[in-house]
């Protein structure tokens, strides 16, 4: 498969909105960012579908996900646009279908939908949402995509479920297109999700960004592949990663000093990875050394890496360096 890249948009979520006062300023940023990706390479850009901040809870701005969604395929022209990903708690799956479908529709076909199990509690029990042990969240979330996959495609569609029940709900229109909105799965769990990759998903996304984990997480997948018979090959595999390009030779403190705005080194460095899973790197170094990197990445077996860059909001220059001097060498 051809190597592609997405590009996190600057959302508030990791308190990366902060050094903008005016809240039309801070979305009109985040527009800024998904144009400037729409003009280079960059396949897609991608939110998060969070409420309001990490790595603790302030007052400060977090635009939703969906309704950003709608407006960024509308600002745009050329890159798809994606949740990494929707929280299944948040929505009903004939909602999020039909959502999905109508965004589809206003971007001219390009949409992602991004789908995870949640994990966020503090932000569940805040909005009114109850929160539920582990093994009910997944078993929800498990018709959730379910539903969410055959809305996209069949024309009457009833199930009966324990957590959802629906009686043919008139999902139109379904596409842009002709062919169903692109299904991403969110997660690494080796039982339930990546069990529900091989059989419903058009793509995944493994998280942490390392090497080993990819090849472990991508061998249990192909062996779920094979046992009902799917082609491992049409599954696009992802990653994310933070990252921070900067010129040979340059000093880190220095070279990342406008992206930190008020953040000292340790805080910009934890706001950078807040939300990941554990250990997640956040790579700060030149070109040469983020392209060794991503070319590990790709090497385990991914074909899609989604790139995290702290303070782009307020400094496009590391996104155009990620744009001109790591994504040509992963061609």
């Amino acid at each position: 498969m051809t190597k592609r890249f997405g590009i996190f948009a600057p959302q508030g979520w990791r308190l990366d909105l902060t050094e903008i006062a005016d809240p039309v300023e801070q979305y009109e940023a985040m527009t800024a960012v998904a144009q400037a990706a729409d003009r280079g390479p960059w396949d897609s850009v991608w939110l998060f579908d969070h409420m309001h901040t990490v790595p603790e809870v302030t007052r400060e701005s977090t635009f939703e996900a969906w309704i950003s969604t709608a407006g960024l395929l509308r600002d745009t022209r050329r890159v798809r646009v994606g949740q990494m990903v929707t929280c299944n708690g948040y929505r009903a799956p004939a909602l999020l279908a039909k959502m999905a479908s109508t965004a589809h529709v206003a971007g001219g076909g390009r949409l992602y939908t991004g789908l995870g199990a949640g994990w966020y509690e503090q932000e569940w029990t805040a909005y009114g949402y109850p929160w539920r042990e582990t093994r009910e969240r997944m078993a929800a979330f498990a018709e959730s995509v379910e539903l969410v996959h055959r809305l996209f495609r069949e024309d009457k569609v009833a199930f009966r479920g324990a957590h959802y029940q629906v009686e043919n709900p008139v999902n139109e229109p379904k596409s842009a297109d002709g062919s169903p909105v692109p299904l991403w799965i969110g997660g690494a769990g080796e039982q339930v999700t990546l069990r529900l990759v091989a059989r419903y998903a058009d793509a995944c996304n493994l998280g942490r960004g390392k090497p080993e984990v990819i090849r472990q997480k991508l061998e249990v997948l192909r062996r779920h592949c094979d046992r009902i018979g799917r082609d491992f090959g049409t599954i696009t595999k992802s990653t994310s990663i933070s990252a921070f390009p900067i010129a040979g030779g340059a000093d880190p403190e220095r070279a990342t000093r406008k992206a930190r705005g008020r953040w000292d080194v340790d805080e910009f460095h934890t706001n950078a990875i807040a939300g990941s899973p554990p250990d997640t790197p956040f790579l700060i170094g030149s070109s040469a050394e983020i392209t060794e990197w991503i070319g590990a990445l790709f090497e385990a077996g991914i074909d899609y890496l989604v790139v995290y860059i702290p303070g782009v909001a307020y400094d496009h220059e590391p996104l155009h360096r990620f744009a001109e001097e790591i994504i040509p060498q992963a061609w």
